[in-house]
């Protein structure tokens, strides 16, 4: 697992464990990262299922409520079929693309 600041974001990067050990380290350090937005890059993976995704929706939800933005990054899954609670992008930079519309939302209140 790889982590990346950016400003009021941070990356982190999946590569050779399992999803739900991935999202158990991400919530074990998620103390550190509650005032970031999370950008999480699932790119390297040859496969994931709609379950996979969905392990990370409680934490999606806990982040969001929080008014911090909480983005997946794979192109193996559409976001037509997750959950509407859970954002997910084909690539990095439409990530950081959210990320900002987001936060100016919420700068606007909306």
């Amino acid at each position: 697992m790889i982590f990346n600041k950016d400003g009021t974001t941070t990356i982190i990067t999946q590569e050779k464990t399992t999803i739900i050990e991935f999202v158990q380290r991400v919530e074990k350090k998620y103390d550190t990262l509650k005032n970031d937005n999370i950008i999480i890059n699932l790119f390297s993976l040859k496969e994931i299922s709609i379950n996979d995704i969905n392990e990370f929706l409680l934490l999606s939800n806990k982040h969001k409520a929080s008014r911090h933005s909480f983005v997946i990054v794979t192109d193996k899954i559409s976001y037509e079929e997750v959950p509407d609670e859970i954002t997910i992008v084909p690539t990095l930079q439409e990530a950081y693309d959210l990320v900002e519309m987001e936060e100016i939302e919420r700068d606007l209140d909306f």
